[in-house]
């Protein structure tokens, strides 16, 4: 069976439901690297006009999990067990990057951490994440 990475580099972005939906492209991921990018959508915004802060959240820990599968094996697979967003600038139209990196592998846990910057680089959020490590 082929694995994520393998099927999204094959398939695309349809491979994840997320990414199709929210019109999600995936930048990059290699080097230890996972690298998203969506335009924001006025869908995207809250009640007071700014980007709901679930969606930093959710780009930074899937930019993570994109640098996380280059550093699996077949047989594992990983689940989020906690996540931490500090939200340092809010934003209401243009793009959104999410870089996510591996910062510790451990046999049982890793650990990531996730930057969503603006369209012009401004860092509007830092994720800091751990994924246990299952094997099939």
């Amino acid at each position: 069976m082929a694995s994520y990475l393998d099927r999204l580099r094959q398939d695309g972005e349809c491979t994840n439901p997320f990414f199709s939906l929210m019109g999600v492209r995936v930048d990059c991921a290699e080097g230890g690297v996972g690298e998203l990018s969506v335009g924001v959508k006025p869908e995207f915004c809250n009640g007071e006009g700014w980007v709901q802060g679930g969606l930093y959240t959710a780009l930074a820990d899937e930019a993570i999990v994109l640098a996380i599968y280059q550093t699996l094996g077949e047989d594992e697979r990983v689940a989020t067990i906690t996540e931490s967003t500090s939200f340092l600038r809010g934003v209401n139209a243009g793009s959104l990057r999410a870089v996510g990196r591996v910062v510790k592998r451990g046999r049982r846990v890793i650990f990531g951490e996730g930057q969503v910057f603006d369209g012009e680089g401004g860092l509007c959020s830092v994720t800091s994440a751990s994924y246990a490590v299952s094997r099939r």
